[in-house]
């Protein structure tokens, strides 16, 4: 069995709204910072004044690792697969994968949002720009 996450009420809406087929950041409204994962605050200006907004699908891949060995039991049968860092168009940046073989990975490549059910849990994950 996969890792859960842990749903909280300050992490509610990212779930809830990846349940529902869309991907949701917060951005702060007295600096207009974006930000992954949920906080309380806004990671650049520390104010609470905050909201959440549906990402367009669109990013690029900052960086990934390829695991050729599993860190956890349940993804075994995974390797090898990539954790990637994909910067969405608006700005946040999340820890994800790509689904492309590794050759076809670089930095910068524009990547689009796909989400997948995993084990009962919605997960944002990425294709390659133009590719389904």
């Amino acid at each position: 069995m996969l890792p859960r996450p842990e749903v909280t009420p300050l992490t509610e809406p990212y779930w809830s709204g990846l349940a529902a087929g869309e991907l949701r950041f917060q951005r702060c409204h007295a600096c207009g910072n974006a930000w992954l994962p949920a906080r309380d605050q806004c990671p650049r200006c520390l104010s609470g004044s905050r909201t959440w907004e549906v990402a367009s699908g669109g990013g690029r891949i900052i960086s990934w690792v390829v695991y050729r060995q599993a860190v956890h039991e349940a993804f075994a049968e995974r390797v090898p697969y990539n954790v990637a860092i994909v910067e969405l168009d608006e700005g946040p940046r999340l820890i994800t994968n790509v689904d492309a073989p590794e050759e076809d990975l670089a930095i910068e490549l524009p990547v689009r949002l796909r989400i997948d059910e995993d084990d009962g849990v919605f997960l944002p994950r990425f294709t390659l720009a133009g590719r389904r």
